[in-house]
Order: structure tokens, then sequence, then C-alpha cells
């Protein structure tokens, strides 16, 4: 009964202390940033608008009948529109006292009289509130869960024109009032469709779970709901690396969760110790992190040297060695550990270096096995000793030099890899950081930025749909 009482809770409490864990990876998207979101909002919501379709109308009134068909938007001045934060909930889109000119095309018959022409009209006081829910769904993406709005326009002018254009001028209160009503049932379900389905589109373009080379991917899905305060927008992400070979074989986060306290730019990012260490982890476990330096790899300073150290081994051995080509292997043997600190970022790992000579039509002789530990990259230092004698450690000393590159041409090069493609963030394509500054605090990074938008949204929600319909 207990066994069995225990293989039911231990998965509930497996993941309950993986949702516990802190998170890899922050984001923090301020008011400011916000604020240069509102012109691409408004741009976006003003093309929604412009794009409504409106029904023909047709009726009579007395002796008039009508047809009103070829609604257009021809004009939107969204002049006092706001983008806000609500907190716990999402943004709130605000439009108030604005304005809207429109034109169609009207059929009348009045009697025997029969009338067509073009009418301009402008519907005045447009107020538009719309409330968007964020939540993190269950693939761990941002999503617009539920939309709220209310769209109400406090009065519609019509200017007619043509042969009756001043007899039927009495019309116009009765069609501007069934155009005014069209108009504010059509505005809040074409800018939920907007939401809902193309806005959504777009952050479902944003990766949860992507490669980074053919050796590792990363995982940014959220781990849990945004936090929404009245100055930000905060979106925690696992910011997990893994191995694509073993992609569950995976670093348990046991480091320091990042605090964002800063408001002064559009956005930040953090990246704690977990995000740089489950990437090192990830190449380790891939088997990336060695390297075997052999013949033309290996420079002729660093052969002398070798020839030079060993030249009484390979003599006691057997004379004819002495001349037989040698190589290098050299592989970290644990995966290496990040410390960040308000001084600066360190990697720091343990690896193992054989010296080998290579007889011709013979097996590899091993000449001697090193450990190099506490290597510390930026700035790199490093302990070395023989891993069959202390005698053989002193004599080892001249080697540390060169050994020391050899190292930094084995780890430093992924290092530089991420730094020179880029590990891309968790935002949508056409979403850039400019003007960016590092800080280092005791556990994690933090990286301060400006927006700039290469894409308008439009751009970007429509290269997303071409996106998903080319992996279609």
């Amino acid at each position: 009964m207990t066994s069995c009482l225990l293989s039911l809770l231990f998965p509930l409490l497996s993941s309950i202390m993986a949702a516990a864990q802190p998170a890899g990876c922050k984001i923090r998207i301020t008011d400011k940033g916000l604020e240069m979101l509102k012109f691409e909002t408004q741009k976006f919501v003003e093309e929604e608008i412009s794009n409504i379709s409106m029904p023909e109308m047709t009726g009579k009134e007395g002796r008039f009948q009508y047809t009103i068909n070829n609604v257009k938007i021809t004009e939107l001045n969204l002049t006092h529109a706001e983008l806000q934060f609500i907190p716990d909930v999402g943004l709130l889109f605000d439009v108030q006292n604005s304005s809207i000119s429109l034109s169609f095309h009207r059929r009348i018959l009045y009697w025997f009289f029969y009338d067509t022409g073009n009418i301009n009209a402008s519907a005045e006081g447009v107020n538009i509130n719309t409330a968007l829910s964020l939540i993190r769904d269950d693939e761990g993406r941002l999503k617009i869960n539920n939309i709220t709005c209310d769209a109400r326009i406090d009065k519609m002018r019509a200017k007619f024109s043509g042969t009756l254009g001043k007899v039927y001028h009495f019309l116009s209160s009765f069609l501007t009032t069934g155009l005014r009503f069209l108009l504010n049932q059509r505005i809040c379900p074409a800018l939920n469709h907007a939401a809902l389905v193309h806005v959504n589109s777009l952050l479902e373009t944003i990766p949860v779970r992507t490669e980074v080379d053919q050796y590792i991917g990363i995982d940014y899905a959220l781990v849990d709901d945004p936090v929404v305060t009245s100055r930000s927008l905060d979106m925690h992400f696992r910011g997990m690396f893994f191995d694509r070979a073993d992609p569950n074989n995976t670093l348990v986060n046991y480091a320091v969760d990042p605090v964002i306290r800063e408001y002064d730019r559009m956005v930040y990012l953090a990246l704690s110790e977990y995000f740089f260490d489950s990437g090192m982890y990830s190449y380790y476990k891939a088997g990336v992190l060695q390297m075997h330096i052999i013949n033309e790899k290996m420079s002729k300073d660093l052969e002398m040297l070798l020839r030079t150290t060993y030249f009484g081994t390979l003599v006691m051995m057997n004379p004819v060695l002495v001349d037989a080509p040698l190589s290098l292997e050299i592989a970290v043997n644990s995966p290496p550990k990040t410390t960040i600190k308000t001084s600066g970022a360190t990697v720091v790992m343990t690896a193992t270096v054989k010296v080998m000579v290579l007889p011709p039509g013979r097996p590899p002789v091993q000449l001697s096995s090193m450990t190099m530990t506490e290597t510390e990259l930026s700035p790199f230092r490093f302990k070395i000793f023989s891993n069959q004698s202390a005698l053989e450690s002193l004599a080892l000393i001249p080697l540390q030099a060169p050994l020391k590159t050899m190292l930094q041409m084995s780890v430093v090069p992924l290092i530089n890899n991420w730094t020179k493609r880029g590990v891309r963030i968790p935002l949508a394509d056409g979403m850039d950081f400019i003007e960016e500054v590092v800080e280092y605090h005791n556990g994690f990074i933090l990286i301060g930025a400006n927006l700039h938008f290469s894409k308008g949204l439009r751009e970007m929600i429509e290269g997303s749909n071409e996106t998903e319909a080319t992996t279609n």
C-alpha cells in the first residue's frame, strides 16, 4: 500500500520540484519599452480597422427605398491611443476621442426618381478599450488567453452629393445611425481576431525548444505565467541547454535566481550561472570538449618542447621512438562550472592531457598522463600535475604555457561561438536589442537595452505565417 502511494506521489512531487526551480533566463519589458511597442500596435490596429468589411444595407423609409454598399474606411485618426500594463492581467490598448473617415455608395429610389452617388461620412468620438490577458500555455509559450473589448462611437455625420442630395438630407440621421451601429459591432470582432489569431500566431514563432548547433539545443519554455505590474512585464524562462542526442539528460538548476530591479531601459535580459553551466554541461555530455593534436595540427615549438621533456623517457623505452610522431589528447573530464560575481565571469574546469608517441605500424604508446585543474577562463590560469608521480609534476612546469594555449583552443571557441553566432533570445523575430549595457551581479549577468523594430508588427505577423506555412 505504501509503495503504491509513493509511486503515485513521486511524479507529483517531481513536477512540483521542477516547477519550483528558478529561471535560467528572465526578460523584463518596462513601460518605456511599451511606449515603443505602442506605435507598432497603433499602426496594426489602424490596419485591422481599415480592413473591416461592412455588409450591404437595404431598407425603406416612407417613400424612400435605399441600398448602401461598398463601405470603405478611408482614414483613421487614433490620436489619443495608449498602451499600458494591467497588473496581474496583461495589456490595455485604449483609444479615446478619435475619429474615422469613411465613404460608401448609395442607391435611392424616391417615387419615380432614382439616384446614385457616393457619401462621405465621419465617425467622431471613437473610443476603443481593449484588454489582453497574458498566460503561459501548455507548451510554455506566452499567449493571449482572452480579450475584453468595448468600442463606442459617439456620433456620425454624412455629407450627401448628387441630384437629390439636398432633398433627402433628412435620411442622413437614419442612415448614419445604422452605420454607426454596424461599425460599433464590427470593431471588437476585428480586434479579437487580430489578437487571438494573428498576434498569437506571431507568439508561436518564438522558440520554446530550438537547436543552437549540431550538438546542443536550448529550452526557452516559460516556467510560470508572466508577472505583470504597473511598470513592467516579467517573463521567466527555463533557459536550459540540452544535448540534442540525449535531450532528457539535463543539469538541475541550483543557481541563484536572477532578480531584476531596474526600469530605466526598455528591456532587460538576466542570465544566471545555470544558463551557462547547462550549456557547458551539454557540450561535455555531447563529447565536444576534447581534441586530438597530431602531425600538422601541432606547432613546431610545442613538438620540440615535448621531445625535449620526454627525450629520456623515449630513449629508455626504445631509442627508435625518439623520431616517432607525438600526439596530445586533451579532454575536459568534468562539466565546466561558471561563476559570476560583480567583478566579472569565470569558467572553471578540469582537463586530462595524455602525451602519446605513435610508432609506425604499432599501437600508440602513452608517455604521460596529466591533469590540469582549477583552469579559469578570463583570466586563464591553471595548475598542472602528473597522474604518475610528484617528481614528474616538476618536470612538467615548462609545459604549462603551451598546454594552456591548447585548452584555450579546445574550449574557448565554443564560448566564442555563442557570442559570434549568437544564441537566439525568446523574442519575436524583428525585435532587436540596441545600446546594450552589461552588468555583473552575484550569480547572474544583467543586460539592459533599448528596443528596435527592424520590421513592423504587420510584417512580423505575415513573416510568421509564411514560416508556419513552409513548416507545414
